[in-house]
């Protein structure tokens, strides 16, 4: 898996460009029109994380590898700093124990606060975090549109800037601060857009469809950008979480409080029977998904995503150096097997990631199912997390790689991360 100066194949992912239309079209009409929810509610969620899933291939450590060196060479060649390769956020197996501990600290957290403090006052202070959390997350996901939309160049504007400082590091980080900024045009003009639907989103009593979104922008972005690092992983993760979301549902009163109480962009909310307010109560019947619900089986989604990219290159490289190595003819040199700068539109076989989604969505129906059948709240990984697991794990034993998929990892090994380390000190003072 070499360099390789031939072009690249170009492709369209069309089902991806699809996915984006969707959302945007399930979110215009659904103000105007009502969709039947359980539809509404699944045709969102599954564009959603087809959508954030293939963004996430650039966490791919081939990928990932690829956009570092050519940033590298980039920079080479015309005498300017590199471009930005945010290094890859991955779970670690101790972090995935502990999650669900941490996960329940901070909900019967929530929990007291709304207990025993005014629920304004405690809205108020998370909807400040969630205001520049929110803003950050819409401005990402809005700058890909701005891009295709101008037409101009596209002009940096920033400054270079690092702060000493004689702080602990484990309390402020490593000195010196490193506080340059660059922006493009199109970030300028997507911080804008944001900032006027967070200030529409708290002068209009938080309205649903504005609610919809900062959640759906923080589901792209949480899915796009973080990897759980392997299957084993995963299953800890989602096994833990499993048992978490039914003590708390099914056991307490806390998971539903607080999923009430909380008036935030964590959840997804859409019109459950008719897009009319209640002439009695004054107020739209919502049904709501919390984003939990939907991010944390999307990382393993996305895994799955990776694994089959990981299976294709590793195939198709195996079979190309058979090829030469049976031939008695020159090497000739091999064209990238996908555009390392689209590569959400790259063209290969997905197994894992189609049977985990139809996994996910066969999950996501059987706690609607049941939730409608019974009037009550459903913890919905008690559904989703046997789906996913299941189908991609029955999908690696009628394959036969299940032991492929039990050593996959993109975990970043604790000496490389020191490099990264080391590399990235050496680059400030270099700057300095």
């Amino acid at each position: 898996m070499g360099e390789s100066s031939l072009p690249p194949p170009s492709a369209t992912n069309y089902v991806f460009l699809v996915g984006h239309f969707a959302i945007l079209i399930l979110w215009g009409l659904s103000q105007y029109v009502y969709i039947p929810y359980p539809v509404h509610l699944l045709s969102l969620v599954t564009a959603i994380l087809y959508v954030s899933c293939h963004q996430s291939l650039i966490l791919a450590p081939h990928v990932h590898e690829t956009l570092v060196k050519h940033a590298a060479a980039a920079a080479a060649s015309t005498s300017s700093s590199p471009a930005v390769i945010e290094p890859r956020e991955t779970l670690r197996k101790e972090d995935a124990y502990q999650f669900p501990i941490v996960g329940s600290f901070a909900l019967f957290s929530l929990y007291l606060a709304f207990k025993y403090f005014d629920k304004d006052f405690v809205n108020m202070l998370i909807g400040l975090y969630f205001s520049v959390a929110g803003v950050i997350a819409m401005t990402i996901t809005i700058t890909p549109y701005m891009d295709s939309i101008i037409m101009a160049p596209n002009r940096n504007f920033g400054w270079m800037w690092t702060m000493p400082h004689n702080l602990p590091e484990w309390l402020a980080g490593p000195s010196p601060w490193d506080l340059s900024l660059e922006l493009a045009f199109s970030h300028i003009l997507s911080l804008f857009v944001a900032l006027i639907i967070i200030t529409l989103y708290f002068t209009s009593e938080k309205a649903w469809f504005l609610n919809n979104i900062l959640a759906i922008s923080f589901c792209l972005q949480g899915v796009r950008n973080f990897s759980v690092g392997s299957f084993q992983i995963a299953a800890i993760l989602l096994i833990g979480l499993f048992f978490y979301d039914i003590f708390w549902v099914f056991g307490t009163e806390v998971m539903v409080k607080v999923a009430t109480n909380l008036d935030g962009p964590i959840k997804i909310l859409l019109p459950r029977e008719s897009i009319e307010k209640d002439p009695e109560t004054g107020k739209l019947n919502l049904s709501l998904l919390g984003l939990g619900d939907i991010v944390i089986p999307g990382f393993f989604l996305a895994l799955m995503l990776r694994f089959d990219l990981h299976q294709y290159l590793s195939l198709t490289t195996k079979r190309q150096e058979e090829q030469q190595s049976s031939s008695s003819k020159p090497q000739q040199e091999q064209p990238p097997l996908y555009d390392i700068m689209h590569v959400e539109h790259a063209a290969f076989p997905k197994p894992y990631f189609h049977s985990s989604l139809v996994g996910y969505v066969i999950g996501l129906g059987t706690t609607l199912l049941v939730m409608f059948r019974f009037k009550a709240a459903q913890p919905a990984l008690l559904y989703l997390v046997p789906a996913c697991l299941g189908s991609s794990f029955a999908c690696a034993v009628v394959r036969g790689e299940v032991k492929s998929l039990l050593e996959y990892t993109e975990e970043v090994p604790v000496d490389e991360e020191e490099e990264e380390k080391v590399e990235g000190d050496d680059d400030k003072k270099k700057n300095d």
